[in-house]
């Protein structure tokens, strides 16, 4: 009989440890390789059965599901941060916990599948950190004017027509010197930024999906680049909470005694659950895109629903949460049929 094994993999940048169950739950072999394709491969290829490996999402775990996906029966890539911590930590109790957890189905998997837009999701990569390290550049500029009393406000202080106004300011050489680092920094990012965003746009011009994403009102071809990149496929997610949930749009609920007993039978309580904000594990960018896209939509062909929101009593920032979720919904249920949006099949409700 072929008694399937279940392997956990605790990986580190040098030395990966193995732990081998069988299906009822029996440690059948133990090892440390070296975290290189060969030695993972050869270790695998050594298990005369069939074999489902896990490990915990991190640097190298795109690597390793590309990796290991095509000789073995399953692949679950997990997210530590839905493991609790049990007893004392090693790696080997690592290991022998991952693969108890596999066994009997018990670990929470995080989506490695798509490989079409693999591409696309790099260079979204490329372009986000750019724009990350940008930010931090701006930031540390205001905050040495700043720190030395001289009030920075607004986008003035990044032109290069300015620059020069802004440095007689300093009294000092070698701050001086360290301002206009940071200047030729922020010019080279800027000019990267330019570089991987028309490396991206290419790219996504590849996918015929964009153009269903771009229809779409708050929508425009980067904001459609980024959606591709990281959601990758409308069908990994069943819901559309499911999907809120993974853009950071969808809302943490909670609810206690949902039961009573009434008149000698089991019924379900009346009490509605109390909304606590929104959920804290999700996608940085679809979440930024979203909300950006609610923005241009508020300003834009949506102007006259932000507004009735807001007239009824809805804040303002709750209002513009309320037109991400409707987009990125929208947007969900489209890619899925494969249509374009049609304004006539939109319907706003918006209580009094």
């Amino acid at each position: 009989m072929n008694d399937p094994k279940y392997i956990g993999m605790d990986v580190h940048m040098a030395m990966t440890v193995i732990a081998v169950l069988n299906s009822a739950g029996k440690v059948v072999a133990e090892a440390i390789i070296e975290t290189t394709a060969s030695a993972i491969l050869d270790f695998l290829k050594s298990q005369r059965s069939t074999v489902h490996v896990t490990f915990e999402e991190g640097t190298q775990a795109a690597w390793l599901y590309d990796l290991i996906h095509p000789h073995v029966a399953e692949v679950v890539v997990c997210d530590p941060r839905q493991i609790a911590e049990q007893g004392n930590k090693s790696d080997r109790t690592d290991a022998k916990r991952l693969a108890e957890l596999l066994r009997t189905n018990g670990l929470k998997a995080i989506y490695h599948g798509e490989h079409g837009t693999q591409a696309l999701k790099e260079l979204a990569h490329s372009y986000g950190s750019i724009i990350r390290d940008g930010t931090r550049v701006k930031n540390r500029l205001k905050g040495l004017f700043r720190g030395r009393g001289i009030v920075c406000r607004g986008t003035g202080v990044y032109s290069e027509e300015e620059r020069d106004q802004w440095v007689k300011r300093l009294d000092h050489a070698a701050l001086r010197v360290r301002i206009c680092r940071l200047w030729k920094e922020l010019d080279l990012l800027v000019q990267l930024r330019k570089e991987a965003e028309k490396d991206l746009m290419a790219e996504a011009h590849k996918h015929p999906e964009i153009k269903i994403l771009r229809s779409i009102p708050g929508i425009g071809p980067l904001r459609a680049a980024v959606i591709l990149s990281f959601a990758i496929t409308p069908y990994r997610f069943r819901t559309r909470k499911q999907f809120w949930r993974y853009c950071g749009l969808g809302l943490r609920s909670k609810v206690t005694s949902e039961y009573a007993l009434v008149q000698g039978r089991v019924c379900r309580s009346k009490k509605r659950p109390l909304v606590r904000g929104l959920d804290p594990d999700y996608n940085h960018a679809l979440k930024e895109a979203f909300k950006g896209a609610a923005v241009t939509a508020a300003m834009g062909p949506w102007k006259s629903h932000f507004d009735a929101m807001v007239e009824n009593g809805t804040r303002a920032p709750l209002a513009l949460l309320t037109l991400a979720r409707k987009i990125a919904v929208i947007a969900w249920v489209l890619w899925k049929k494969g249509e374009r949006y049609d304004e006539n099949k939109v319907k706003f409700v918006h209580a009094a």
